[in-house]
């Protein structure tokens, strides 16, 4: 499942870093272009988890948490802000917060405070299959399978796959496919991803797929099922 984050954060330099480390950890993001009707930015775009800010100018974070809370009971909302003091968290917990983390914040710790959120927040969504012609991928159980026969993937070519699956057809460059391998705790570089790509190519064979994921010179690779 590829979770919709909503950021209404107000300071640029840490938007930018938030919004590259969620989508490098698989999730779809926007940002508030304005202050005053976050709710209703949010809420428009789809968002099923909104990370927000307490001091925005010009409006109070608090009382956009209480709206939000409102409108989407079940929403998960979780407050990031410079505020430290027991009242402010308090405070957000009372608006409807579901989680208040005070900067700055460990990257990881902020990560795996997201997914408990969503994971409780969708029990029964899981983590899906993707299709595409006759290939069908199951990130739960990290296979893919064709025609009655099934292959086991690791998890670098899991992350690959889907992200091949998710633009279906289309070339998508070394970049972003690199930048899906950047979870991964081994080192992430031009050759992790060759290597990686080469094995995904062996599997699909074996699932009778052959010829099916192209590359693509000074471009990236192609999956055409």
């Amino acid at each position: 499942m590829t979770y919709r984050v909503f950021l209404a954060e107000d300071e640029a330099a840490l938007r930018t870093q938030l919004i590259t480390l969620l989508e490098r950890n698989g999730y779809t993001c926007a940002a508030a272009e304005s202050f005053g009707r976050v709710s209703d930015q949010a809420l428009a775009w789809g968002a099923q988890l909104v990370l927000l800010d307490l001091n925005l100018p010009g409006c109070d974070g608090q009382l956009i948490c209480r709206e939000l809370r409102r409108r989407a009971p079940q929403l998960p909302i979780v407050v990031l802000t410079s505020r430290d003091s027991l009242l402010d968290e308090l405070a957000s917990m009372q608006m409807g917060a579901d989680d208040f983390l005070t900067k700055p914040c460990h990257p990881q710790i902020l990560l795996a405070r997201l997914a408990r959120l969503l994971q409780r927040a969708y029990p029964a969504q899981g983590l899906p299959s993707l299709r595409q012609g006759p290939l069908e991928v199951d990130l739960g159980r990290g296979c893919a399978r064709s025609g009655g026969r099934e292959v086991p993937l690791t998890r670098n070519e899991t992350r690959l796959l889907q992200r091949l699956l998710e633009q279906p057809g289309e070339i998508v460059s070394r970049g972003a496919l690199m930048d899906a391998l950047w979870q991964s705790d081994a080192f992430v570089d031009d050759n992790t991803l060759t290597v990686n790509m080469t094995r995904l190519r062996k599997k699909l064979e074996e699932l009778e797929l052959p010829d099916c994921l192209h590359t693509r010179r000074g471009q990236g690779y192609q999956l055409c099922l």
